[in-house]
């Protein structure tokens, strides 16, 4: 196992702190009471349920330099019902060095003429902060106001402070969510990184929904789905969406939308 600085272990903690918060006794097999103080388990009955010493567990909550292993790892993991995008970011915030640099925001020329090759179909590529570093035409009409911020405009900086994404974006709420849920994801893998600081100050302090739903440590990785978009006349369309990793750039994304076909089935399985 790799070594984690303390600024990790203070993620792994908060991240611990804030799923365990979301368990229900009664989900998994406790007695339930009226008179608990605190919402979800306590320590002493994750602890319990995952076969660990209830002091150990509260080390790992308050960010003390102890050394899970993976098994143990495992083992909360099934204790708080993670999986998918949830257990892959515990064990990546738990095991794996975060970067301790800037992350990379050069785009590889080539990635950049596939974008415009893809024109009609609207396409961006986002860095690891989601600054947009490159657009096609297509994508510029679809979402327009968004890359009105700069050379470097910042996708979620839009959506959240910028009104005009409410109309633009039909179920605002949704994709304000799931935007956010992966920030968070990349911001947790990269503690102490002074740009997602700074990116998370500017949205609570601006944004009350940010603020709110910031430390209910949401997490996602970009997939794929249906997304609603207001078109400049009014009108709403529906659009098909998918995201990919840029090679060797793990934390740049490409997403290309295309309108949905009557009748298609939405592969996220949700609007």
């Amino acid at each position: 196992m790799s070594d984690v600085t303390e600024q990790q272990r203070r993620e792994l903690g908060a991240f611990l702190r804030a799923r365990r918060e979301r368990v229900s006794p009664v989900d998994v097999g406790l007695p339930g009471s009226s008179r608990r103080r605190t919402p979800g388990l306590r320590r002493e009955e994750l602890a319990m349920l995952a076969g660990i010493s209830a002091t150990w567990y509260t080390f790992l909550e308050q960010g003390r330099d102890v050394r899970p292993s993976r098994q143990v790892l495992d083992a909360i993991a099934r204790a708080l019902g993670l999986a998918g995008a949830e257990r892959t970011h515990l064990f990546a915030i738990a095991v794996d060095e975060p970067a301790p640099t800037s992350p990379d925001q050069v785009l590889d020329p080539e990635v950049a003429r596939v974008v415009d090759l893809l024109d009609p179909a609207p396409t961006y590529v986002t860095g690891a902060t989601f600054d947009l570093l490159a657009w096609n035409t297509a994508a510029a009409e679809l979402f327009r106001g968004a890359l009105d911020h700069g050379e470097h405009p910042n996708l979620v900086r839009w959506v959240f402070l910028d009104q005009d994404a409410r109309y633009v974006l039909p179920d605002w709420t949704d994709v304000a969510q799931g935007l956010l849920a992966r920030l968070r994801a990349r911001a947790g893998r990269h503690p102490g990184v002074a740009v997602y600081a700074e990116l998370e100050a500017d949205l609570r302090g601006a944004s009350p929904e940010a603020d709110r739903w910031w430390p209910r440590y949401d997490v996602g990785t970009p997939g794929a789905g249906i997304k609603r978009v207001r078109q400049a006349d009014g009108q709403v369309q529906r659009l098909a969406y998918t995201s990919f990793d840029v090679a060797d750039r793990p934390d740049q994304t490409m997403t290309t939308y295309r309108r949905q076909k009557y009748g298609e089935i939405d592969p996220s399985g949700v609007r």
